[in-house]
């Protein structure tokens, strides 16, 4: 590990004409922000020469890490075969099809139908369109509201924000009218309140209370994240998911499972809604399809809504220039290949995924931690003034924001949301780097408790 160094040290490789997702531009006007230029295994390479242990999979997608061969083989073997071509008017390519077969090989019992896109923002406004499109089909079509999360994430489209229940994406623009939000199953927030059992039901409870105000023959679909990734790993009570199915299916209402975090084993299986025994309608995935070495993303589609689909009905009008892409395709079939082929899946639920939780919830000793979290390999620090309670240390987040500084500045790449730290490592991570994880973040709260002159 090189000499510690600061989180927001000047980027010297910075021209100021890029506008960067998700940042404040004329707070980076006067701090800069970092660039990198390499990666190994597990671990980014910044423009100055660190290494940083990447704690977040890139942005929860390079679930394999940053060096796998075989994957970069099959993206330049497919450009010199067929760097392009579209999947539009029954037109397509071999590596598209072939991937569409793979996936659904990888997807729960009942799902033989994908529709590829180019994120899971553009998935989930596809997911929309199939919705509506099969409610027509059936001679429902009054059915076209649609029900998510406070606090839920489906990307940063008009109809993934509209979707998503992020109040500052919604404070800059006009959301979609037919998007309504329910309650979030946070127990955190709830604590020494409810038990997270009546969190769940009071949840799940407010989520059938919208659809019988709304009216279930108006209400088309439920799209929620199996755990909330970028809400803050918000990991659901055991009873949330089984009351949120069975309020659904008894009132008609589909169930859009985003498993763009959740997907391809971070949850500790092939997908969360298995880990959390539900049956979805649709599922949303994206990122590590490909592990984040091409973008790619799609809608998997159950057979009870493609059986109408395919029945008749006209030309469904929806798709763009690169669903299908085969440059992107090709990197996926790769990394199911990865996925597959190997024992990666097994060995993370049967060990890495178990020593993670272990070796995290070490950090619960802290003084200033309130709740650790962790479900497969994700993982969340809730950061509090004194243990016992959720008294949050500062105003504006500043305490989870100097932690999250200090832990980049010092060789480990986390997030902060809210007053939390959050984490998502590659799968590939061994239990010698979680040790070293876990290590790095203590140091980063003690420097955090001292910063805030609290007792460490």
């Amino acid at each position: 590990m090189n000499t510690p160094h600061p989180a927001n040290a000047q980027n010297t490789l910075e021209s100021g004409r890029f506008l960067h997702p998700f940042t404040d531009f004329a707070e980076y006007k006067q701090t800069g922000g970092r660039t990198y230029v390499g990666g190994e295994g597990i671990f980014i390479i910044d423009h100055q020469g660190n290494r940083l242990l990447d704690g977040m999979s890139g942005l929860w997608c390079t679930n394999l890490g940053y060096s796998q061969a075989s994957i970069k083989t099959a993206i330049t073997a497919q450009l010199e075969r067929l760097p392009f071509y579209n999947s539009f008017f029954n037109c397509t390519t071999d590596v598209t099809l072939r991937l569409a077969d793979q996936l659904c090989s990888a997807l729960p019992d009942g799902f033989e139908h994908v529709f590829f896109t180019n994120s899971g923002s553009e998935a989930n406004d596809t997911n929309i369109r199939l919705v509506h499109r099969y409610f027509d089909l059936i001679d429902q079509p009054e059915k076209k509201l649609i029900i998510a999360r406070t606090n839920g994430y489906h990307g940063s489209t008009i109809a993934g924000a509209s979707l998503g229940g992020m109040k500052g994406m919604h404070e800059q623009m006009q959301g979609l009218p037919y998007v309504h939000h329910v309650d979030q199953p946070y127990t955190f927030a709830q604590l020494n309140a409810h038990t997270p059992e009546q969190v769940g039901q009071m949840a799940a409870q407010s989520l059938a209370d919208k659809i019988d105000a709304l009216g279930a023959d108006q209400v088309a679909a439920f799209i929620a994240e199996p755990i909330q990734g970028a809400g803050g790993v918000i990991i659901p009570p055991a009873n949330y998911w089984p009351l949120i199915a069975d309020i659904c299916r008894s009132r008609n209402v589909l169930i859009i499972s985003d498993e763009v975090i959740c997907g391809f084993g971070r949850t500790g299986q092939w997908w969360g809604c298995q880990t959390f025994g539900f049956e979805p309608d649709l599922i949303t995935f994206a990122k590590a399809v490909t592990n984040g070495y091409q973008p790619l993303g799609g809608a998997a589609v159950s057979n009870k809504i493609a059986d109408v689909l395919t029945a008749g009905g006209g030309e469904f009008a929806h798709g763009f220039t690169y669903s299908g892409h085969p440059v992107a395709c090709a990197a996926g079939l790769a990394t199911l290949e990865i996925y597959q082929s190997s024992n990666l899946l097994d060995e993370v639920y049967d060990h890495i995924a178990p020593y993670w939780a272990e070796a995290l919830q070490k950090l619960s000793a802290h003084p200033i931690i309130g709740e650790v979290r962790s479900q497969g390999m994700l993982g969340a620090l809730e950061l509090v003034r004194s243990q016992g309670t959720n008294e949050r240390i500062a105003p504006d987040a500043a305490a989870a924001v100097y932690c999250r500084n200090f832990a980049i500045g010092h060789g480990f790449m986390v997030r902060q949301v809210g007053d939390s730290i959050i984490l998502s490592p590659p799968l590939i991570i061994q239990p010698s780097e979680i040790d070293q994880l876990i290590k790095g973040l203590w140091q980063a709260l003690d420097a955090t408790a001292s910063a805030f002159k609290l007792g460490a």
